[in-house]
């Protein structure tokens, strides 16, 4: 898997060209396989992309720290990769939220980011 830190420019063309829509985002996860890890190379996961910029502006709008925000959305998007979904029936947000958190604080417990 690829992990890519891009400013909102950036991140704003990557969401028009794929998603037709024209504003900057958070995260954006590109699967190798539609339907989550490849069957032909399951190793490759495929790509997350993340806006620093608006990362920043997210953590510094509810107190966090931006790496904070930053690793959050990693793990947003690598579930993502994983087949997670956020956007469909509740009970997949809430097991995707669930997971989030899940792995946010084992990383937290486990890391030495300041």
């Amino acid at each position: 898997m690829s992990i890519l830190l891009v400013d909102d420019a950036e991140i704003t063309s990557l969401n028009r060209q794929y998603f037709h829509r024209n504003r900057p985002t958070n995260v954006i996860s590109f699967p190798m396989s539609e339907n989550g890890p490849s069957v032909i190379h399951p190793e490759i996961l495929g790509d997350v992309v993340i806006s620093a910029e608006t990362a920043q502006r997210q953590a510094k709008k509810v107190g966090e720290k931006a790496e904070e925000e930053i690793l959050f959305l990693m793990i947003h998007g690598i579930l993502h990769l994983l087949g997670f979904d956020h956007e469909g029936l509740a009970t997949q947000r809430r097991e995707m939220e669930a997971k989030e958190k899940e792995l946010f604080s084992w990383v937290m417990r486990s890391s030495r980011l300041p």
